[in-house]
Parts: structure tokens; sequence; C-alpha cells
């Protein structure tokens, strides 16, 4: 009888063994020792051409209403090029380049409002977030965009979720001397210019670089950090649900190459490009993406043996769409059957 409740207690510490050395977790921590569930989509990526608009190597991709926004940051004229999301069927491009009236000197994030079918430019070089109505914006080549509120520079939204004129969810930048600055996410009032920080520090962690995503509708915003691995989601009101630590937590890699390079809600999963110690070194660009649930399970790792530049979700059509720093140049990724 000892012999048998011995063999029974040893299977059981094995069986307990075995859980930990794939996923550790309390309440709020998550340790993953393992994210070896791959399934290979390069045969599964559809290119995208592009004939009517030449666009350079450093675009980032929006979804506006039924539109797919491409900005090019390396272009002499436009800036912003627009194609239908469904076809990709070019329709026009706007926003010149430069420093006088209705033109941009230095783009950054594009956000949806969808109250006011309008979409907002972030200039960082006048400091000034402009609104473009969506239908002038498509019909009038003249057309000119309306100041919607000027930036403050001693900290500034670098990306943001907007939700209605007193209420946005972003990334704040701000400035440390000449250098150096520091990142948080924080609520962010339009109208009066308040913010309230949200994200935490975490204890082990002295420089923060992240990137970030909200979900309005499942009330979260993620942190993926580029310099440790390490994803925290957030409540909307600043509590953190979860710290998922990956394999290489604990050990820093190069200001060259992030762990995480870009993070979205994709329905109910998150996605995040991510770049570990099993990729090559001559490329610094992640070619794959983490899914996760919205509880930061990891469910699966989605290779697409293509480097990814950027990336955005396409809601009503289920599906990535991406800027490729490859062969092809944009392409899509269907997302049914695939998580």
């Amino acid at each position: 009888m000892k012999i048998k409740k011995n063999i029974g207690k040893a299977l059981y510490v094995l069986m307990l063994l075995s859980i930990w050395g794939c996923n550790d977790r309390s309440d709020s921590e998550i340790h993953q020792y393992k994210r070896d569930k791959i399934t290979h989509a390069k045969a599964d990526l559809q290119e995208i051409q592009i004939e009517d608009a030449l666009i350079g190597s450093i675009a980032r991709l929006y979804i506006i209403d039924d539109y797919v926004l491409i900005v090019d940051h390396k272009s002499a004229d436009k800036l912003i090029h627009i194609f239908n999301k469904d076809n990709f069927n070019y329709v026009t491009s706007i926003a010149d380049i430069g420093q006088g009236p209705g033109e941009i000197t230095v783009i950054g994030h594009i956000e949806e409002d969808k109250k006011d079918r309008a979409f907002l430019v972030s200039d960082h070089g006048k400091q000034k977030i402009f609104s473009y109505n969506l239908d002038s914006a498509l019909t009038v080549p003249s057309y000119m965009p309306k100041e919607r509120v000027r930036m403050d520079k001693s900290q500034f939204p670098h990306v943001y979720k907007f939700i209605n004129d007193s209420l946005s969810v972003g990334l704040f930048i701000k400035p440390i001397g000449t250098n150096d600055f520091a990142q948080s996410v924080a609520k962010w009032n339009m109208q009066t210019g308040g913010i309230e920080t949200l994200s935490q520090e975490h204890p082990k962690i002295k420089r923060k670089r992240i990137s970030f995503a909200v979900s309005e509708n499942n009330g979260l915003f993620v942190e993926c950090y580029a310099y440790d691995d390490l994803m925290t989601i957030y409540g909307l009101d600043g509590n953190i649900k979860f710290n998922i630590y990956g394999p290489n937590w604990g050990s820093g890699t190069s200001s060259k190459t992030p762990y995480y390079r870009k993070v979205a809600f994709c329905g109910e999963h998150i996605l995040a490009t991510y770049f570990d110690d099993d990729d090559s070194e001559e490329r610094d660009i992640p070619t794959k993406f983490l899914v996760f649930d919205l509880d930061g399970n990891y469910i699966k790792t989605i290779e697409t043996d293509h480097q990814i530049a950027d990336f955005c979700f396409d809601e009503s059509n289920n599906r990535i769409v991406m800027n490729l720093d490859s062969e092809i140049q944009f392409a899509y990724l269907n997302l049914d059957g695939l998580i």
C-alpha cells in the first residue's frame, strides 16, 4: 500500500511539474515558458497590388470607415493615400507635406472620429491635431482640414484611441532633457487638455518602451514592452489585470531588436508582432504574430516568413492588413479559421 501511495504522489508531482513547465500563473502574474504552437501562414498571405500610388518603404496603415489609409512617411508630396478596404481600389491621395496652411510637416498618428465621420491627423511639427471630414477629403481636391486641438510640447500623445471629445486613451510621450523621454498610458480630455495617467511602472524595468492598444468594447488596454519580454493587460480604470511574462523574461535585448513591435486587439484576441531568439539577427523586424486571448493566455504563433513592418485589423472583413519589408510590400491575411 505504501509503495502505491508513493508512486501516486510521484506521478502527481510529475504532472504538476509538466503543467508548470508550460505555464505558471497566479491571479495576475502569468509566466509562459513555451510558445510553440506554430501555424505557418506564408501560403495564406494575399498580396495587395497597388498601381495608382507610389508608396515608400516606411508606411503606416489605418482603417477609417470603409477605407484603408496608408501614410507614406518618406513622401515628397502627398502623405496619405486612401484605398477601398474591401477591394483595395485606389481612391485618392491627400495631405501635402509642407509648412503652409492645410499642409502637414511631420505626420504622426491617424485616428477615427466616428461620430463626426472624420479622421484626426497628428502633426508633430506644428504640434497640432487636424480634423478631416471624410466625405470632403475624398471628393474635394482643395479641401482644407480644421485644427482640432493643440498638443502640449511637454507631454503629448504618440498614439491614442478617440472615444469622444472629453475622453481619449493614449500613449503619451514626455521629453526628458534632449535625448530621452518617458512613456505612459493616460486618459486625455481634448477639450480641457487634462491628462490622467493610467499605466504603472514595473519595478524590474528601468527604461519603459512600449507599444499600446485599446479595446473600448472590452474595456481594456494593453502594453507590450519592446526590450523586455512582458505584456501587461489593464482595465480602462488603470488596474492591472494580468502581467504576461514570456520565455525571455529577465534577458534584456538590444535597442535594435525589440521583442514586441506592435500590438492590436482583433475581436476577442490580442495579436502582437514578436521577435525572439529563434529569429535571425540579420532580420531585426519580426515575421510572426503571437495570439493571446483577452486574459493573456497564449493561443498560437502565426509565422508569415515575411518581415512585418506594420499592420492593422480590418474588423468587418476579419483580416489583418500588413506593410511588409519583403518582396511583397502590402498583403492581407484572413483570420477566419486561423484563430
